[in-house]
């Protein structure tokens, strides 16, 4: 899972209600693009180009892990959404709402549909105005001037008028302070580690991954599961035990929470599925001395997914050694988990139904997510 990745965005209306158009589309981008950070104030411009209603114009900087395509198609269907049509081949008109893209921090695109830095950005104050009191410092990554010494420099002498109009910064700014340590566990498929990734990435939490991919029995399981489940069951208990060990015992001052993509009686969920009887008798008097000494979740949330999409996942990533996993076999992980969470009577469980989400490409579906959460967290 990538970081978020910074962009800036240029605003500007001059049909309808244009301070409101304007808060729309700063609302719609955050539900449906990123995260905004920063919003600069509205300036009042005369038209560009052509005889039309002065602008309001504005730039803000959001964090968003789509590509820069993505992003333009989005905004597209922003300015759609909010009543812009477009009639090809007459140049300037009249707009409800005009969104660009201005910079990717130092990118430089250049394809048919989209260039950035937008190419025009250095000869118009209604752009470096407002992206100049969000981003003075960005250095333009094509003439390495900062967005100050652009606008300092720049040859366009139209006015620009300051309102006392302004908008709000949108969004509910989750912190999740009334806990030390979530862990969010699910099926294999279910997205755990991309949720706990995208969190930790979000709302400063320390992050603690999983290293299955280290683990050099799990190939081997998959090919001969009574071979190689107690071996495979231990090493999981002893990574395990070691990694959340040291990294519970240690918090980051830096960080909020710490978040990971497993609980460790995960081990025993899995090892009751995979092993003998006798294997697992002593499996879980091991387990049980481990246990005692780790700390637990403040929160522990399950991702529940149907097993028709937990296969098309698990398709989908392409795992070679993953791909002859049955259905049967994530139906009996599923009831195993569900059984160990009706046992709990001292810890706080979430479950939260994913099978019709997509939280990684629709962020309403992440959003929603993170407010489950929150509601959580803030229950008495």
């Amino acid at each position: 899972m990538k970081p978020p990745k910074t962009f800036y965005i240029a605003l500007g209306s001059n049909e309808g209600n244009r301070l409101n158009l304007l808060q729309a589309a700063v609302e719609m981008i955050y539900l449906e693009i990123g995260d905004v950070h920063q919003v600069s104030g509205v300036y009042e411009t005369p038209a560009w180009g052509f005889e039309g209603n002065a602008f309001y114009n504005a730039c803000m900087k959001i964090s968003t892990r789509f590509s820069a395509e993505k992003v333009l198609q989005k905004l597209l269907e922003t300015e759609t959404s909010l009543g812009r049509s477009r009639e090809e081949g007459k140049g300037y008109q009249n707009r409800k709402i005009d969104l660009d893209i201005i910079l990717q921090q130092d990118k430089l695109i250049h394809t048919e549909k989209l260039r950035v830095p937008h190419p025009e950005m250095q000869n118009r104050k209604f752009v470096l105005v407002p992206l100049a009191e969000i981003a003075a410092k960005e250095i333009h990554p094509f003439f390495k001037r900062s967005i100050a010494q652009l606008l300092n420099e720049t040859e366009d002498i139209s006015e620009i008028t300051l309102l006392p109009e302004k908008l709000e910064l949108p969004g509910k700014k989750y912190r999740f302070v009334n806990c030390n340590y979530i862990a969010i566990e699910g099926n294999i498929g279910a997205g755990k580690t991309s949720l706990s990734t995208m969190i930790s990435q979000d709302l400063n939490a320390k992050l603690i991954l999983e290293r299955f991919k280290d683990n050099p029995f799990l190939p081997k399981f998959y090919e001969d599961k009574n071979r190689y489940a107690f071996p495979l069951e231990m090493s999981f208990l002893a990574d395990r035990y070691q990694q959340l060990s040291d990294d519970l015992a240690q918090y980051d001052l830096f960080s909020d929470f710490i978040v990971s993509d497993y609980d460790v009686f995960k081990s025993l969920i899995f090892a009751r599925i995979t092993l003998q009887e006798d294997e697992y008798l002593l499996y879980h008097k091991l387990f049980s001395i481990m246990y005692k000494e780790l700390v637990k979740p403040d929160l522990y949330i399950y991702l529940y997914q149907n097993t028709e999409r937990l296969l098309e996942n698990i398709k989908m990533r392409g795992r070679d050694y993953e791909q002859n996993i049955q259905p049967e076999y994530l139906v009996e992980i599923n009831k195993s988990y569900l059984n160990f969470i009706k046992s709990q009577r001292d810890m706080r469980v979430q479950i939260i139904e994913i099978s019709d989400l997509d939280f990684v490409n629709n962020r309403r579906d992440y959003l929603n997510i993170l407010d489950e959460i929150d509601k959580q967290l803030n229950e008495k």
